[in-house]
């Protein structure tokens, strides 16, 4: 993805938590993150992450509720986190890992009429930036970018179609193009939706990515240590697993590893050497690692 306003590098990431409910789709607003995580929830269903750097959406949603792994994948980058809620030991929780938090304060989100609640949650990034700026949060980019970006590291053919069966729902693929891997569940085209204009219908088109890393990381219960509400799966983001990067149909088969929510994911080979990740859009799939990926 090319950058129009070098400027917009030198500024702070925005990462906003987005509802994959079927009755959320088509999202808003995730075609023009930099970067997108996927991750589990209750029900085997996935919720996402969509960071906003050099980008920003003006509509954008559905927003949903926080989740106890979101912090250890936004605080290395510094990035305020929005979302639209969540339980209180999970919110105190997020607070302990010194994330900026932004919930549903009226500043920065907006209910729109055509989706019933809780799918009607919607936002802006500039919003966010502006209430960002109000809170004295820092403007500053991130210290390193999320992995080490250049001349690819060389892949293995045979990785035109990947498959991610995060549960009982259908099974996520993306199918490689010639120029793009794009998105299904099932065998059903996964949409986004352009945001609405006066005089014009809203078009949907689907998912698209230049390059997926699957991080493969031990699924876990996640509970308050008072026992009060309910627990909710969680995904173990610190250590070290199993890694994979698609892009032009290649497969680089790793491994990736960190000792602290505090530092980015790095990715190696086998023996150790560096994985480097080709520049592009990026969706980053933190899969259960008791659950299956393929490719074809």
């Amino acid at each position: 993805m090319g950058v129009e306003d070098e400027a917009a590098l030198d500024r702070r990431v925005i990462a906003v938590k987005v509802d994959n409910h079927w009755n959320a789709r088509p999202q808003s607003g995730i075609e023009q993150a930099d970067a997108m995580y996927e991750l589990l929830v209750e029900g085997g269903l996935t919720r996402f992450i969509a960071l906003y750097h050099h980008s920003d959406a003006e509509y954008l949603g559905p927003i949903r509720s926080g989740r106890p792994t979101d912090p250890t994948l936004v605080k290395y980058l510094d990035a305020p986190l929005q979302i639209s809620g969540a339980q209180s030991w999970v919110v105190s929780l997020i607070l302990g890992y010194d994330v900026k938090l932004l919930g549903d304060n009226g500043n920065t989100t907006f209910r729109i009429r055509s989706r019933s609640a809780p799918h009607n949650l919607y936002g802006s990034t500039v919003l966010m930036r502006e209430e960002s700026d109000r809170r004295g949060f820092a403007d500053d980019p991130p210290a390193e970018p999320i992995f080490e970006f250049g001349e690819p590291t060389p892949g293995e053919p045979g990785a035109d179609v990947v498959n991610l069966d995060w549960s009982n729902n259908p099974v996520v693929r993306w199918q490689w193009t010639g120029e793009e891997y794009v998105r299904f569940n099932g065998d059903n085209p996964h949409n986004w939706r352009s945001a609405p204009v006066e005089g014009a219908e809203q078009v949907d088109t689907q998912i698209s990515t230049d390059t997926l890393v699957v991080i493969e990381a031990m699924r876990y219960t996640a509970r308050s240590s008072s026992g009060a509400g309910s627990s909710v799966p969680a995904l173990d983001t610190v250590g070290s697993g199993t890694a994979y990067v698609f892009y032009d149909g290649l497969v680089i088969e790793g491994e990736w590893q960190r000792s602290s929510a505090g530092e980015r994911f790095e990715l190696t080979l086998p023996d150790g050497s560096p994985i480097t990740v080709p520049a592009g859009r990026l969706w980053i799939s933190i899969f259960p690692s008791n659950q299956r990926v393929t490719w074809e």
